[in-house]
């Protein structure tokens, strides 16, 4: 690629696979719906485009159960049933599409540590509830915590921030490192006595020694907004503090006004901020090391708004040499 490109970013056909059909909030227009609205801005033409990757169980397996592994091959081999209790459908081939996700996600980690690119975008990515033994909330392989446990033992980090602003709770990252003191996470949510998973509580702020490395900043219903960007400034300073050696933000979009099912009413300009303030923590704490991960959203126009938000951000930041 020659010198350091700015941002990388994914939008491979294969990547959209992993969509639960037309009758399914998490449906196969999301991709589309973001992609039209990137070149009609002018953006795709701006950024370096690469192919998705599939994950071999080796690297799923360094987050997942073995046993959950083989669960997931024999659901997407039958393609019927739940992977969870409702809401994660199995489908022919969904085993393939998940492990698509999370093999772009760590691609374009090794792409981001190797110095291929500065900052680098995922949009069908961020399946944050999924737990290490079982699906949950439309994620069947959770790839940020893939990510995560990549970055410590393929690429040698000590400390990750994790940043989610998803409406839901990033359940499946939270208690996975609950005790891991290396993972600091700052999670800014609908209030989970609201939404799903229903948990993100003020009050729970890790375990044993790594206690205080993680924030939850749950928001009441109809939140606009003023009331983001006030918890936003506490969220930034927490991560800031811990100097991160590299950034995960999980920037779900659906916490916009509008979303069908979740209660927040923000704009774009909530991605657009926390975007830009990331890059400029990155730059001063990691060399610029951040990735972003499409999360949730469900409405076509929120989702491809927030995303073209977080790609603007992402080229607009200056980088450093």
């Amino acid at each position: 690629m020659g010198s350091r490109t700015q941002v990388c970013i994914c939008i491979g056909e294969e990547l959209g696979r992993y969509a639960f059909g037309n009758d399914h909030p998490f449906g196969p227009k999301r991709l589309p719906a973001f992609v039209q609205e990137a070149e009609r801005r002018g953006l795709i033409e701006k950024l370096h485009l690469f192919d998705p990757v599939q994950a071999s169980d080796a690297q799923i397996s360094r987050f997942h159960t073995q046993e959950y592994i083989e669960r997931v091959k024999a659901c997407s081999k039958s393609g019927s049933g739940f992977l969870d209790y409702g809401d994660t459908p199995a489908f022919a081939g969904v085993y393939e599409a998940a492990a698509t996700v999370a093999g772009t996600v760590l691609d374009a980690v090794r792409r981001i540590m190797q110095g291929e690119c500065r900052r680098a975008f995922v949009p069908i990515a961020g399946l944050h509830h999924a737990r290490r033994g079982q699906a949950a909330g439309f994620c069947a392989f959770n790839d940020c915590g893939i990510a995560i446990e990549a970055l410590f033992y393929e690429h040698g980090l000590k400390r990750v921030a994790y940043v989610d602003i998803d409406a839901h709770h990033g359940d499946g990252v939270f208690y996975a490192f609950e005790d891991h003191p290396g993972v600091v996470i700052a999670d800014v949510h609908e209030d989970g006595r609201y939404l799903y998973p229903g948990t993100g509580f003020a009050g729970e702020t890790g375990k044993s020694g790594a206690k205080g490395t993680k924030l939850n900043l749950p928001l009441p219903p109809q939140a606009e907004d003023a009331d983001f960007f006030e918890a936003w400034e506490n969220a930034e300073a927490f991560v800031r503090s811990f100097s991160p050696e590299f950034i995960l933000f999980q920037c779900g979009a659906d916490c916009l006004r509008g979303d069908p099912i979740t209660h927040l009413n923000l704009s774009a300009e909530a991605h657009h901020h926390v975007a830009s303030r990331l890059c400029a923590l990155a730059e001063d704490a990691c060399g610029g090391r951040i990735l972003a991960m499409g999360g949730g959203g469900y409405a076509l126009d929120n989702l491809a708004a927030a995303w073209c938000a977080v790609v603007e951000a992402f080229l607009e930041a200056p980088g450093k040499p």
